[in-house]
């Protein structure tokens, strides 16, 4: 296995391997790890992230999984990276966390079988699938704004190759304390699954990113929380929660929400079934 990090280094994006705590771009040139300035770990033309995958997470919201995947998808300009800042929007409340394993493609894919599909992945990162649930009433279907906000999509440290996806445990922490923990056995579908089935029909290009799902225990947080996700064998992404110095403007669009299906979703299924009360905004 060998680590990738992409940095910014004396001005430029460079390309690391990752060598004990030092990073070493290819002219020789070495940062200390805890010191660099990290960039998500690959450039994609598209993010695509499974709706629902890992058992736990379906067995929190009291649901049947369909019997095939369903996708929804993160623009590129929800990227983020490893220690930058997510963004709660002023006036927005239900920013959740959702820990996840990023699939990264490493070569053109289309119309693959999922016996194949190893063939065509680069390596894995860490990903965490971050959503504003205060629009969920108006973007449920496309998840749009939901998950697809600025800073929604932090990856990283790196791109890990040759990792070997079976019988890895997934941690999310807030502020050190464990608020996800999941399997990739827990996982109705695997990663090459996943790769094939979204490659029926939509060309996968180097670089391209498909976010795995998240286990049970997503919860919302608010600025000032610091939100880890670790992944055996894969590293830790860190981040930290912002505040939005503007609110999001009134004079257009859907406003920000706070339905039962906000709640419901926000604070992990049917939290008035369960006497649970949601937070005083």
């Amino acid at each position: 296995m060998s680590e990738h990090r992409r940095i910014l280094l004396d001005g430029a994006a460079v390309d690391t391997v990752r060598d004990g705590d030092e990073l070493v771009a290819g002219d020789g040139r070495r940062v200390q790890a805890r010191d660099a300035t990290h960039l998500p770990p690959v450039v994609p033309t598209k993010v695509i992230a499974v709706h629902l995958n890992h058992r736990s997470r379906v067995e929190e919201f009291g649901i049947r999984l369909p019997t095939t995947p369903t996708y929804f998808h993160k623009p590129t300009s929800a990227l983020n990276s490893h220690q930058g800042a997510v963004v709660r929007p002023e006036g927005c409340h239900w920013l959740n966390y959702e820990g996840e394993i990023a699939v990264v493609i490493g070569r053109t894919a289309r119309n693959i079988s999922p016996a194949e599909a190893g063939a065509y992945i680069a390596g894995y990162t860490v990903a965490d699938d971050f959503g504003l649930h205060d629009f969920r009433d108006t973007d449920a279907g496309s998840m749009l704004r939901v998950k697809g906000s600025d800073t929604l999509c932090p990856l990283g440290p790196g791109l890990v190759t040759e990792w070997d996806f079976h019988g890895k445990r997934l941690h999310t922490y807030v502020n050190g304390r464990v608020v996800q923990d999941g399997s990739t056995d827990e996982m109705t579908w695997d990663m090459h699954y996943l790769v094939a089935d979204i490659a029926r029909t939509i060309t996968l290009y180097p670089g391209d990113v498909l976010l795995s799902g998240t286990p049970a225990g997503s919860r919302p947080v608010h600025p000032g929380d610091v939100v880890e996700v670790a992944v055996e064998g894969l590293g830790r992404l860190v981040n930290h929660i912002v505040a939005g110095p503007t609110a999001v403007r009134t004079d257009v669009g859907a406003q920000p929400s706070a339905s039962e299906e906000v709640l419901s979703t926000a604070l992990g299924g049917d939290w008035e079934f369960r006497g649970i009360r949601p937070p005083k905004r």
